[in-house]
């Protein structure tokens, strides 16, 4: 019975999020045409915004505390730390794949569709000045800033990263200690688990509108007509990503058979969070409950996830590649074979680190291309149009994240029968106390 209203209350706000995506658009098309020039609709879109911004705000606050509760859970009732490093190395193997295709499939449809050849806007100065923060990119920084100096500083940031390798630490720490010891800790972490789920559904009751204000803030502000002046580059970066939603489900069809319909189904909601948002970060609460009713313990889920949000990006490594030679292309500068997979390489490697970093996609298009003798000034020509490209990518972020994580529980023989009644950690507590 808690199913069926789980799942009514996830179809209710499904219908609710698509009215407000639709009443946006309307909303935001009718103001831009009433708004009188570019200063105007900023302006406007500026009240939207404030909306959108408080929603994220009270995301964030979910997060950090829900990261730690659900590793810590999670690892201490794995009890050994073999099965956790070989749930580790099976979920990067996956990201590691993943993030190959996703580059190819940019690659080939950058080749295929040459969206930057018949560009007839005035090209940016090569020596503009992007205002990226590009040479602050690197492996070296990436790798140490991936260790906490403090945990309250990187929950603090939400640093998502940061707070999976303290909350790994933890959990092996708790689940090494005397049982009479970490017994009572673990029914704590547990109901901390339970608490930040129902805080979730609370916030979540006013995604609809977040989504109503997001996307009108942007038709406010950019308007219909940037779809025709950049249509050939839109189109085929969205032809792209259903190319590989398409190879992202085949894959889970794999794992997962027929009921990979289910998942996608559960998925609807999240996945309409972030592309009306642009924000992964907004459909993460709502992901792990969905992937929760689909099935996958909280303790693969807990894992999974936070580590996907950093090294399982397919949307973004694919916008990654389109852009780069998007710039080439406008610029007419011709790139061989061997230079177009060495770019891949590249890309592959410093979009690890890019989580937490604003503009993050970008910042690695402006931090690669001038590798390759590309103008980095060429990110002016695409700016723009980030948000709408932005959309795409972080829901296709999301669907990659939901379906690895459900494949991976499936072959470690952790997904569960979700009529049965062994409770998991946070989601079940949080529906007995309803």
């Amino acid at each position: 019975m808690a199913h069926v209203q789980a799942e009514t209350k996830t179809s209710r706000l499904t219908l609710y999020t698509g009215v407000g995506l639709l009443a946006g658009i309307a909303v935001g098309y009718a103001l831009n045409l009433w708004a009188d020039g570019p200063d105007e609709t900023a302006r406007i879109a500026s009240y939207f915004t404030l909306i959108t911004d408080i929603f994220l705000r009270l995301i964030k606050m979910i997060i950090a505390p829900l990261v730690f509760a659900t590793i810590v859970s999670g690892i201490a009732s794995f009890g050994e730390a073999g099965k956790v490093g070989r749930v580790a190395a099976k979920a990067m193997g996956w990201f590691l794949i993943a993030s190959l295709i996703s580059l190819s499939l940019g690659l080939l449809a950058a080749n295929l569709f040459q969206p930057g050849a018949t560009m007839a806007l005035t090209l940016p100065d090569a020596a503009a000045k992007t205002g990226l923060q590009a040479a602050s990119l690197n492996l070296r920084d990436f790798l140490t800033h991936v260790f906490p100096t403090s945990i309250f500083s990187a929950m603090a940031g939400n640093e998502v990263l940061q707070i999976l390798v303290f909350s790994i630490f933890f959990g092996f720490g708790l689940a090494s200690i005397d049982k009479r010891l970490s017994a009572p800790m673990i029914v704590a972490i547990d109901a901390l688990s339970a608490v930040m789920f129902r805080i979730t559904d609370y916030v979540m009751r006013v995604a609809p509108i977040a989504v109503f204000a997001a996307i009108a803030a942007v038709i406010t502000q950019q308007g219909l007509g940037i779809l025709l002046d950049y249509g050939k580059f839109i189109g085929s970066f969205y032809v792209g990503l259903a190319a590989l939603w398409a190879i992202l489900i085949g894959a889970g069809w794999l794992f997962l058979g027929a009921s990979v319909r289910q998942l996608l189904v559960l998925l609807r909601a999240p996945m309409l969070i972030a592309f009306s948002t642009a924000s992964s970060e907004a459909a993460f609460p709502k992901t792990i409950e969905q992937l929760d009713r689909f099935g996958v313990r909280d303790r693969v889920t807990g894992f999974i996830l936070p580590l996907g949000y950093s090294f399982n990006l397919d949307g973004s490594m694919m916008y990654q590649a389109m852009a780069a030679m998007f710039i080439a292309q406008a610029y007419g500068i011709e790139l061989d074979l061997g230079q177009q997979l060495m770019m891949l390489l590249v890309m592959m490697v410093t979009s690890k680190g890019i989580a937490g970093v604003p503009r993050a996609s970008l910042v690695v298009v402006a931090a690669t291309v001038p590798m390759f003798g590309l103008p980095a000034a060429g990110i002016l020509l695409i700016m723009g149009i980030d948000q709408l490209l932005d959309m795409g990518r972080t829901v296709t972020n999301v669907l990659g994240n939901g379906l690895a994580t459900a494949s991976i529980a499936k072959w470690e023989g952790e997904l569960r029968d979700v009529d049965d009644e062994e409770p998991t950690a946070g989601m079940d507590l949080a529906k007995s106390a309803a």
